[in-house]
């Protein structure tokens, strides 16, 4: 049982855009496979909990990137369970340089879901199996609780379809992050040298189901770019994601960019 997970890799050319570094998209997706395999290792990966019924639900996470590594670069991912908070099981990650030093960070909540009711469960039965790691902290100010904005204007829509959906039986959590991307402005993204991302998971998205996507500038931020962002349901419209991206470009003030 290894307390801290870690992965090192050349980063791959898919994981970079046109300024040949790496993107928000591909960092979900290292973190994702770092925690599922960290789970398996300690004994309460996807089988282990599906014997009582229940699952693993990523709620919310944030991710800073604080350097954007080129294709080729050696890098490091890392993850680790950070115990508990009320219903949340934290979980944090990090992306080291090929000297060691931490380049992204990140943190996220997630749940444990009773399958058959759809409903959470509290973690600490599962936590008491887990390490702690006290003191390790990637990134103590986040995730959090994103507001409902009133400003927000629509962008485009995505109806799910079979690359989306994961073996949950709805969009996976990356492929939000896909989502947003292809509404933002791709400049935006392509020279910004810093990168943070919240966002918070709200309801599940089904193959078929039509995603009406929405976003809007976020005022006061005092950094290149700071946008806001939501997913609802064109059916009903119920929200099923909100997030919250904050870029920096060359000479940014605060690396960490940080919330509000």
């Amino acid at each position: 049982m290894r307390e801290i997970w870690q992965e090192t890799c050349a980063l791959r050319f898919g994981a970079v855009d046109r300024s040949d570094r790496l993107t928000l998209a591909a960092t979900f997706d290292f973190f994702q496979e770092a925690a599922i395999n960290h789970a398996e290792d300690l004994g309460v990966g996807r089988e282990a909990v599906l014997k009582n019924g229940q699952g693993w639900i990523l709620s919310r996470i944030s991710v800073v990137l604080e350097h954007r590594p080129k294709y080729r670069e050696t890098i490091t991912i890392r993850s680790w369970p950070r115990g508990g908070e009320r219903l949340f099981a934290v979980r944090d990650y990090d992306i080291r340089d090929a000297s060691g030093v931490p380049i992204v960070r990140g943190r996220s909540g997630w749940l444990i879901l009773d399958l058959e009711k759809r409903r959470p469960l509290r973690p600490q039965s599962m936590m008491d199996k887990l390490p702690l790691n006290a003191g390790l902290d990637a990134l103590p100010d986040g995730p959090a609780a994103l507001e409902t904005r009133d400003n927000l204007n629509k962008a485009g829509e995505r109806r799910a379809v079979y690359s989306d959906i994961d073996y949950n039986g709805h969009v996976n959590n990356a492929r939000y992050i896909q989502w947003i991307q292809d509404i933002t402005d791709p400049e935006i993204l392509e020279k910004a040298d810093t990168l943070r991302l919240d966002i918070n998971y709200l309801r599940e998205t089904k193959i078929n189901e039509i995603t009406d996507l929405w976003t809007a500038p976020l005022t006061g931020s005092g950094i290149t770019a700071a946008l806001a962002y939501e997913g609802r349901r064109q059916e009903g419209g119920q929200a099923t994601f909100r997030a919250e991206l904050r870029t920096g470009g060359p000479g940014c003030i605060d690396p960490l960019l940080p919330r509000g």
